[in-house]
């Protein structure tokens, strides 16, 4: 486990001291009916802990009550949710850092963890929960002192939010604290029961649905019913953050277009009122922030950076377009107006049905407004866009010989199909050879009839 030795001053970086960690105990084999989740905070907003309660896929509700088929019933020691309190509340704590457990558990980390060193030097603490005896009575114990204790038995250790991954805000430049992330703390060579380095689920706050679905993952694993999911170099779910903003972002064709806008909530890219989402990993825009709705593009606010491991410091100022978007952006404005008119035109004549460019002499029978006919330019354009668009095809539409609207797919060739054999010359019309069935036969000639 590596810790951090003490600074001469407060401001300097922090030299990690490597020590052997405890021996790892082992996680139960085999099919388990319970699964303990305990919950601990250290500099934090209590933001991680109100989003994981509004997941809904899976809700927390679903997992402490075991109603997932396959899934253990999860206990939940959380301080702010939990109905005991005291010494009834701390007991569990205590016997799964002793080792006296009755059943395997994960360890929750919400909030950065802070240098409790420079706290103990005046006599006090950054983040603690319950009391541990001293010689003179007993004072507050420090979230992270309990982290170290449980972290050797616990069958994972999860860190949430963007502080516990990756220090947050209380980690900035300039804090006084030494505050640092769950994986700083316990180090590189940390292994949990099961053999998992630290989770990491970024985000201020995170998508409370990433928290639930990656803890049912685990639940799955651990239940001996499904892999070991996937996590990237970092310790996320890759199957969440593998992908940018930008990516799934709703504004992203707009992007493509050059089209940015200038004011926050415009329904245009916000690249250039500072949003990051071209280089962050976050899914906030595809999933929703709460109950598949809401996030930060959608609402019409730029992205910050805020599931990254260099947020805030790297992604200051905010609301300032990055530096790298002067070229992108350029860029995009430069072949972004002849895609936007070569869309339009083919928006344009999509949005015409065949009949009335056949009948109607191009007029629309709308009665909600007065839609402009095509001119000869349009005409030109769509004559050699289907030219490429049915070229090695064929257009739909019936034929003599031809019974399908395309080409049958070759496994059709030879192949015995029913059919109605009134309309496919006879009984020899139900066999498609290399020539496809033959002609009908003419009315009245009274062969192939049924």
């Amino acid at each position: 486990m590596a810790t951090l030795a003490p600074p001469a001053d407060v401001m300097a970086p922090f030299e990690p001291i490597v020590e052997s960690q405890p021996a790892r105990r082992k996680a139960p084999e085999g099919p388990i009916k319970v699964v303990h989740a305990f919950w601990l905070a250290g500099m934090s907003c209590d933001g991680c802990s109100i989003s994981t309660t509004g997941a809904t896929n899976p809700s927390v509700e679903d997992l402490l009550t075991g109603s997932i088929s396959g899934l253990p019933k999860v206990i939940l020691h959380h301080p702010v949710l939990a109905v005991e309190n005291g010494e009834e509340f701390i007991h569990p704590f205590q016997l799964a850092a002793e080792g006296k457990l009755d059943a395997p558990y994960v360890c929750v980390y919400e909030g950065s963890i802070a240098d409790e060193r420079i706290a103990a030097e005046t006599g006090g603490y950054f983040s603690a929960m319950g009391d541990h005896a001293i010689e003179s009575g007993s004072r507050p114990f420090p979230t992270a002192t309990r982290l170290q204790q449980m972290s050797a038995g616990a069958a994972a250790v999860i860190a949430i939010g963007t502080c516990a991954t990756w220090g947050g805000i209380p980690a900035a430049m300039g804090n006084v604290t030494g505050a640092m992330s769950v994986m700083d703390f316990l180090g590189s060579d940390y292994r949990s029961a099961l053999g998992l380095p630290v989770i990491n689920i970024p985000g201020c706050a995170p998508v409370g649905d990433n928290f639930t679905e990656t803890v049912a993952a685990i639940l799955l694993f651990l239940q001996g019913m499904g892999p070991l999911p996937e996590f990237d170099e970092l310790g996320r779910p890759a199957w969440l953050f593998s992908e940018t903003v930008h990516r799934g972002c709703t504004r992203a064709g707009y992007y493509e277009e050059g089209v940015f806008t200038s004011e926050f909530g415009g329904k245009e890219c916000l690249v250039e009122v500072g949003c990051w989402g071209p280089v962050v990993n976050c899914n906030i825009v595809s999933r929703g922030a709460q109950n598949h709705m809401g996030g930060c593009m959608r609402a019409g606010g730029p992205c910050i950076g805020c599931t990254m491991p260099g947020f805030p410091d790297k992604f200051s100022p905010f609301y300032k377009p990055a530096p790298g978007s002067f070229v992108s952006s350029n860029a995009s404005r430069t072949y972004g107006a002849g895609i936007r008119r070569l869309r339009a035109l083919s928006n344009h004549a999509l949005s015409r049905e065949v009949r009335w460019d056949a009948l109607n002499a191009a007029e629309t029978p709308s009665g909600w407004g007065d839609i402009e006919k095509p001119n000869a330019f349009d005409k030109t354009v769509h004559f050699f866009y289907e030219k490429l668009q049915f070229r090695g095809s064929r257009r739909p539409g019936r034929e003599e010989n031809r019974y399908w609207p395309t080409d049958p797919p070759d496994r059709m060739i030879g192949m015995t199909v029913p059919r109605d054999i009134a309309t496919t010359g006879g009984a020899a019309g139900a066999q498609h050879g290399e020539d496809g069935p033959p002609a009908p036969p003419e009315r009245g000639s009274g062969s192939g009839g049924a």
